[in-house]
């Protein structure tokens, strides 16, 4: 299964928030985000992990494939005003499963993602 890097921008933020209903200030303002002592904007968790769905609908050809997706959120993706690389790789195992590796800048931001698909 092939890696790939995602671009994850505020503007996709501020999409994602209209769109889920989490307007939370932390995905939008580096001030209210450092004043809860992260280092900046940080990236909805449920937006990271819908980047391992794209990618596993991407690497399998066929959307609404996927049966169940979990994962643990391990690390926030902070997300500069430039803009930040997400990248998604992943192995089928030999239970039917996919183990999907979610990373930026080297450090996995979702750990034990595992994808199961339908039929």
């Amino acid at each position: 299964m092939e890696p790939m890097t995602y671009r994850v921008t505020r503007e996709a933020l501020v999409a994602y928030a209209a769109a889920s209903g989490d307007h939370n200030p932390i995905h939008q303002d580096d001030d209210v985000a450092r004043s809860v002592g992260l280092p900046g904007v940080i990236a909805h968790g449920m937006y990271t992990l819908a980047l391992a769905a794209r990618w596993v609908d991407e690497q399998v050809g066929e959307r609404g494939r996927i049966e169940s997706i979990g994962a643990k959120f391990t690390k926030p993706v902070v997300v500069p005003p430039e803009g930040v690389d997400v990248v998604v790789s992943g192995e089928r195992k030999p239970d039917g499963t996919i183990a999907v590796s979610v990373t930026c800048e080297g450090v996995t931001v979702l750990g034990r993602c595992q994808v199961r698909l339908r039929g």
